[in-house]
């Protein structure tokens, strides 16, 4: 990889964030750092939006793409796994194994990192106390907890025996889990998984990465920023 281009990462610290900055640790893809500071609304930018239409980061710029042209990804997902197919890693080639990583990212994408974005919004940040709610996405996320227990009780890593990309969108989310309300000694799986994953180099350097950023955040968050992060409505042009 030493004759790649710096691939340009639009991250700021946060569950989604880590997943890709954990895939470009791990693959040992140069990158270049541009810190989107979304307490700030700096994900509305025009020259952002061009790269991320959902105004949501993290998103990429692989000036190497397909056919030797620049590309632009957002979506984490999506990312994972173009960064996979880029270098090889991480993403099997096996067909079967490789539909096993696909079920459980999207298991991520579309279960565990929305229904816990959830339990945080309505147990940390909602302006007032919604129990419905509350009890709703933290009832989900143990479910949720549970179907990973019980995968994981029978295989090493949600893919399978090796690590792949659906750990690295599942673990940034289920490291907060006390922040969702869920005690992790009921998955004990879940529990040897966070650790295993957690004591990889490449983890934890794409976790710490500007996470200094995300802890300023939050000692300085005001109802200004809540109604950055939370107020968005509809752009029609």
């Amino acid at each position: 990889m030493s004759d790649q281009s710096p691939i340009e990462l639009y991250y700021w610290p946060t569950p989604n964030g880590w997943k890709v900055s954990i895939m470009l640790e791990e693959t040992g893809l140069p990158y270049n750092l541009n810190l989107v500071d979304i307490t700030k609304g700096e994900q509305f930018k025009p020259d952002f939006l061009k790269i991320s239409p959902n105004n949501r980061m993290p998103a990429i710029v692989d000036p190497d793409g397909p056919g030797g042209q620049p590309i632009s990804v957002f979506e984490s997902g999506a990312i994972l796994q173009y960064l996979g197919e880029k270098t090889g890693q991480f993403y099997p080639a096996d067909p079967r194994t490789r539909v096993a990583v696909n079920e459980w990212l999207f298991w991520q994408v579309g279960g565990l990192g929305p229904m816990a974005g959830q339990a945080h919004h309505f147990l940390h940040y909602a302006p007032e106390d919604v129990p419905y709610a509350r009890n709703r996405y933290v009832n989900e996320c143990n479910r949720l907890y549970g179907v990973m227990n019980i995968r994981l009780r029978d295989n090493r890593f949600l893919g399978g025996e090796d690590f792949t990309i659906a750990d690295m969108a599942a673990w940034p989310w289920a490291i907060l889990n006390s922040r969702q309300q869920q005690d992790i000694e009921e998955f004990p799986h879940v529990k040897r998984w966070i650790a295993e994953v957690g004591a990889r180099p490449g983890v934890q350097r794409g976790k710490e990465l500007a996470f200094e950023r995300r802890q300023q955040a939050s000692v300085a968050r005001d109802k200004t920023v809540n109604a950055i992060l939370f107020g968005q409505r509809a752009r029609t042009q």
